[in-house]
């Protein structure tokens, strides 16, 4: 098991290779790349600063910043911290073979959507749906 100094090593530096692929010029100290990170994750620069610097570990918060700014589901952001496990935060499972994608009744159960949206959520959906009118 990883000590909390060996969890924050590998967790910034998987961070900074996804801020780098993303485009974001983290070594340049007038690059720019972690105040634009930090106003597109919606953090303090001071949380991206100390998480490059391997300070400390960002809370769940910055954690969630960083998932949207940097493209990268919360589930893998919170597993690669070390905070949770795969076994804490199971994918859901795969449909099965050949029974095709979830019709937009069963997307609306399966995302709890209340009675009363459903048949908005429906007619959206199928709209969606439609190709392009040329």
């Amino acid at each position: 098991m990883k000590s909390d100094a060996g969890h924050i090593d590998a967790f910034a530096a998987w961070m900074e290779g996804v801020m780098r692929a993303r485009g974001y010029d983290i070594d340049s100290p007038r690059g720019g790349g972690k105040t634009r990170l930090a106003e597109d994750a919606g953090v303090h620069r001071a949380a991206i600063t100390r998480l490059l610097q391997r300070q400390s570990m960002p809370d769940l918060e910055t954690m969630r910043g960083l998932s949207r700014a940097l493209g990268v589901p919360v589930r893998d952001v919170l597993i690669r911290s070390g905070k949770l496990t795969e076994q804490d935060l199971p994918q859901a499972p795969a449909p099965a073979p050949g029974t095709g994608p979830l019709s937009p009744e069963q997307a609306a159960s399966a995302l709890g959507i209340p009675e009363h949206r459903r048949t908005a959520f429906i007619q959206l959906t199928e709209r969606l749906r439609q190709p392009p009118a040329s």
